[in-house]
């Protein structure tokens, strides 16, 4: 268990360059509320429903982290800062990492009991701030998912996705970010495919617009139609 605690601290500090020793990450609200959803969700599959709601209260109480007992966890998951909700039937693969603000929450409220209505997250997966992932969806190994972006459909492994709704930019995370990408988004000269587009449109009416103002230079000043064609 010693060894266990040791490499998820240093998988912290890995992706954190804020702490100098292992146990500044001890005091993390994150590690906080990852240790006691272990015991919540330990009671919660043991059928102690309400010992489970009581630990999962206590954990929101004092870190502002509100993990549904029935969430399911892997290794090594970081959430930064806190102020993160994670649904009952969510699943979190390995080494995820989770900022402030992030929702991940479910689609549906009125199913009732049982069935998948919160997303799966895939190992490596990194969730900025102000995301929210909605509904039964499943995120990918290895995708990036910027800052305030909407999810309500599935993301293919190594994307990386902004915006509302979220749509993918054109760049493979797991090919252009070898190392961790801190809040999941690129800080490079790879732009938002709909400013790409649009970028383009503005590029082609310039174009146009040089046409024209040729055509209107070589035009003669005395024929017939130049007034219906320059006004």
């Amino acid at each position: 268990m010693a060894n266990a605690l040791t490499r998820f601290l240093d998988s912290i500090k890995a992706r954190d360059p804020a702490p100098r020793s292992r146990w500044e990450v001890l005091l993390y609200p994150g590690v906080l509320a990852v240790g006691l959803h272990r015991v919540a969700h330990w009671l919660f599959v043991g059928e102690l429903y309400f010992l489970a709601r009581m630990v999962n209260h206590i954990a929101r109480f004092l870190t502002a982290i509100d993990i549904h007992p029935g969430a399911k966890i892997g290794r090594n998951l970081f959430i930064d800062h806190g102020f993160v909700v994670v649904g009952e039937t969510a699943e979190i693969g390995d080494n995820v990492t989770i900022y402030q603000g992030a929702t991940l929450g479910g689609t549906n409220p009125a199913n009732g009991e049982g069935g998948k209505r919160h997303p799966t997250l895939e190992d490596g997966v990194i969730v900025s701030l102000g995301v929210a992932i909605l509904g039964p969806i499943t995120v990918g190994a290895g995708a990036r998912i910027g800052a305030n972006a909407v999810v309500t459909k599935d993301v293919a492994p190594g994307a990386v996705m902004v915006g509302i709704p979220a749509r993918p930019m054109p760049v493979d995370a797991r090919e252009k970010q070898k190392a961790f990408m801190p809040y999941g988004t690129p800080c490079s000269e790879v732009m938002d495919p709909l400013a790409q587009r649009l970028e383009a449109m503005r590029a082609e009416i310039d174009a146009l617009e040089r046409k024209f103002d040729a055509l209107k230079a070589t035009a003669p000043d005395d024929g017939p139609d130049r007034q219906d064609l320059f006004g």
